[in-house]
């Protein structure tokens, strides 16, 4: 293997992740500084849809006709054309929504396209992939420490968070990382010449080859955990700036660093606790991360705060990094694009935007006709996903049964 790939492909993912943190976490408190706080569940709606029609672009265009590279390159300089626009929009909720779904329709296909070029570029995934993602986590770290830091001079008298900066910031390393794609190993695409069906497109034929009591178990898992994952990154950085923290986007940032060590400590997590544990170990770090929430809320106390953010890096690692392993050990070279798309279907797609909605209206329902929640409110709403993901720990520690969790 070419001793230039790893650093490529971490810069890459490094880019990767510094767009989708740009805004992501901001957002929120872009739209409620913009009246528009009753409607900041719909970004975290919009990003699903768009994950839930991306295994159709894969599966028809990038996976039989282009290079992946070049795939990348085109969608992530589309992309920032848009949001180059979207801040124009700001005075016009429906507008600007629609323009961020366009926005996603571009960007989501491209974590599929990630994953697969990495993949197919490596050839050890145990050891090489988590090196590789853990730039990405250090991407998304440094998005959050450039908004809170940097973009601060910028401003006066207010957070960047509230500003256009953000959602600028998101367009400018789209360009660097549209034009850097083109650059990127060449990486042919994997299904050229087969026909296309809509059995290939979903995932469908992927899921027969991979079809197990324990694989179907773990889809379920991760479609339902995504569910109270779209609560966090809904309204964590709203909660965390209601607490008090100054600079809400470098600390939802900390989170990322966590998943920077856990990221590069998952090889030795790999060979000592299997798949098995380490996907019961990241679903519990969610129940106690919900739980540290709900009981700082009535006091704002700070190490609560700190910690529930701290172990995002857990819940992602040992939850959605390990799940992506799983699904590439299990698949071959020809349905490992098709299985990818699958999973991003089903966790970033279904099961985000079932959580964005959900999650938006539990909400409003506390909300009602008020600025912001209560203590009491804010308690009582971090309960509910504490409640779900644990029930849904317990349902995927009962019946997940993988034989070979000491060989992923």
């Amino acid at each position: 293997m070419n001793k230039t790939i790893l650093p490529r492909l971490s810069t890459m993912m490094f880019l990767q992740f510094f767009v989708w943190g740009a805004w992501y976490v901001t957002i929120g408190n872009y739209m409620t500084a913009h009246g528009m706080a009753d409607l900041t569940h719909w970004p975290y709606t919009v990003n699903p849809i768009a994950a839930i029609i991306a295994p159709f672009f894969l599966g028809m265009i990038a996976d039989r006709y282009f290079a992946t590279e070049r795939v990348l390159g085109v969608l992530h300089l589309l992309g920032a054309a848009i949001m180059f626009y979207v801040p124009q929009t700001t005075d016009n909720p429906t507008l600007f929504i629609t323009m961020l779904l366009a926005y996603n329709l571009c960007y989501m296909p491209t974590l599929g396209l990630t994953n697969s070029l990495a993949f197919h570029n490596i050839q050890d995934q145990e050891r090489q992939f988590p090196v590789v993602r853990v730039f990405g986590t250090i991407g998304w770290i440094a998005a959050g420490l450039f908004i809170s830091y940097v973009l601060i001079y910028f401003v006066t008298d207010r957070l960047p968070d509230t500003t256009p900066l953000p959602l600028y910031t998101t367009a400018f390393s789209s360009v660097l990382l549209g034009l850097y794609s083109f650059t990127l190993p060449h990486t042919p695409p994997p299904a050229k010449g087969e026909k296309t069906s809509l059995r290939s497109i979903l995932g469908i034929d992927a899921y027969h080859y991979l079809k197990s009591k324990s694989f179907i178990v773990f889809l379920i898992s991760s479609f339902l955990i995504s569910i109270p994952l779209a609560a966090y990154y809904n309204f964590a950085p709203i909660f965390v700036n209601y607490t008090g923290f100054e600079r809400p986007a470098a600390t939802m940032s900390l989170g990322q660093v966590s998943e920077v060590v856990f990221m590069l400590l998952m090889p030795l997590f790999f060979v000592r606790l299997g798949v098995k544990k380490m996907l019961l170990l990241g679903m519990g770090a969610w129940v106690l991360r919900y739980a540290f929430f709900a009981f700082s809320a009535p006091d704002g106390v700070f190490w609560m705060v700190i910690t529930g953010v701290l172990l995002h890096g857990i819940c992602y690692d040992f939850f959605f990094v390990t799940g992506q392993v799983y699904v590439d050990k299990k698949s071959t070279a020809k349905i490992r694009g098709q299985a990818q798309g699958f999973l991003v279907f089903i966790t970033y797609g279904v099961g985000m935007l079932i959580g964005a909605q959900i999650a938006g209206e539990v909400y409003n329902s506390f909300l009602g006709t008020a600025e912001a929640l209560t203590p009491s409110q804010w308690n009582n709403f971090w309960l509910i996903p504490c409640a779900f993901a644990g029930t849904i720990m317990l349902f995927f520690g009962l019946l997940f049964k993988d034989k070979v969790d000491k060989k992923q």
